[in-house]
């Protein structure tokens, strides 16, 4: 027969099976409460992070896109002021050169001006004089040289003014190339998504990198770029206006004084053609006198001649008459009109003699006149040559070079000078 087998343990009352079981029931029903209230709570947390997550999100992009469109802004403005910039770059760059072809062209006044000086210093014993002439054409070469020196300081100020700009134009282009990059680099972060493929966690992305400004100070250096080079092409507009003034006045001075010399210079000339005129004049004159004086001076001694053989004729009745003899050797009237005619004769001789001396004399005296005349006239022309020689030249003022062919060539005399005798010439 078989046996129960009766396993050790402990037992629970029927309470306790019950009681375990409503604790069961219990906790269940709390857990589920529980898991409940989480579930609860975590779609509250997801809607309002998600809904925090898409305002923010799109405050971002909306803080983008002001952004962009702040630095959008000024890149315009500063593009502007490139551009502006650019503008007046040229513009003084011309008006530079307008004022270096103007020192340019000054040099062929003053070679022009030292060529009539040098012409001038050709003239002759009392030609040399410090006419107005002269004295036109020093005052022309420092007229000169002091343009030259006002139109030199111009160029220099537009140098300088040229590298200001040049150098607020590099300022402004670094400025517009970083506000390009930044605008490409926001453009970027505002194309971002969550299905970009680039997007990824950063170490410590919320930084702040060395050399970071601040806003007031980003706005600050852009609005002083901009300014700056607002400043700078209006004190390169006015340096412009103060460049063709002086280019003009210039110009006009030295027209005025081109105008005056050549006034000098044809008064000058007239001046020499009337003492010319005077000088042939009284070269004829001499001439036809000299031509009268040398005819005197042979009547003279035609004369003379012949009072001396009325003398001899005299003197030898007088001699025969000694021979007369004896009584025959008397005192009578025909002794005594032949002494008288002895002397008359001789008185005669003499005065003819003495007017012969002071013929010879007046006809040397009018040889050294004319002498004298001519060689005036031979200064004086070669004075009138020299001032039309200088009248040439300055032809080159008023004609085009390549127009220009002077009847003299002597440029290269003038403009092959040293500076020092341009000094000595003032």
């Amino acid at each position: 027969m078989a046996s129960l087998s009766v396993k050790p343990g402990q037992r629970f009352t029927v309470p306790d099976w019950h009681n375990n079981s409503h604790l069961i029931s219990a906790d269940a029903e709390h857990h589920r409460s529980a898991s409940h209230q989480i579930r609860q709570e975590a779609l509250a947390l997801r809607n309002d992070t998600g809904n925090q997550a898409k305002w923010d999100e799109s405050d971002s992009r909306t803080l983008l896109k002001d952004r962009i469109d702040s630095v959008n802004r000024w890149r315009e403005i500063l593009a502007k002021c490139l551009a502006d910039i650019d503008l007046e770059i040229d513009a003084l760059t011309k008006v530079k050169e307008a004022a270096e072809n103007a020192l340019q062209a000054k040099n062929l006044w003053l070679d022009v001006a030292i060529e009539c000086l040098t012409f001038r210093e050709s003239r002759r014993d009392i030609d040399v004089v410090r006419d107005p002439v002269e004295e036109e054409l020093l005052r022309e070469v420092k007229v000169i040289e002091r343009t030259k020196k006002e139109l030199q300081q111009r160029v220099e100020e537009a140098f300088k003014q040229l590298c200001i700009l040049k150098e607020v134009r590099q300022q402004l282009n670094l400025d517009h190339r970083h506000k390009v990059e930044a605008l490409e680099l926001d453009q970027q972060c505002l194309s971002f998504n969550v299905t970009s493929g680039n997007i990824s966690f950063k170490v410590n992305p919320t930084r702040i990198p060395d050399g970071t400004t601040a806003l007031r100070e980003w706005e600050a250096n852009s609005q002083y770029n901009k300014d700056r080079a607002e400043a700078e092409m209006k004190a390169s507009i006015e340096l412009r206006g103060a460049i063709m003034l002086t280019i003009a006045q210039t110009n006009n001075e030295l027209e005025a004084q081109r105008i005056a010399t050549e006034f000098a210079l044809r008064k000058r000339m007239r001046d020499m053609e009337a003492a010319l005129n005077e000088l042939r004049w009284q070269e004829q004159n001499t001439l036809e006198e000299i031509a009268e004086m040398e005819e005197n001076i042979r009547q003279l001694e035609e004369h003379l001649r012949k009072r001396t053989l009325d003398l001899k004729v005299a003197h030898t009745r007088l001699e025969t008459r000694t021979y007369r003899p004896h009584v025959e050797l008397c005192r009578d009237q025909a002794q005594f009109g032949l002494t008288g005619e002895v002397r008359q004769l001789e008185e005669t001789i003499r005065a003819l003699q003495k007017k012969r001396t002071e013929s010879q004399e007046a006809l040397d005296t009018l040889y050294r006149q004319l002498h004298r005349i001519q060689t005036d006239i031979g200064y004086k022309t070669n004075s009138l040559q020299l001032d039309n020689k200088c009248m040439d030249t300055r032809r080159k003022l008023v004609i085009p070079v390549e127009k220009f062919d002077p009847e003299v060539d002597a440029v290269n005399r003038t403009r092959n000078l040293p500076r020092n005798s341009q000094l000595e010439l003032l």
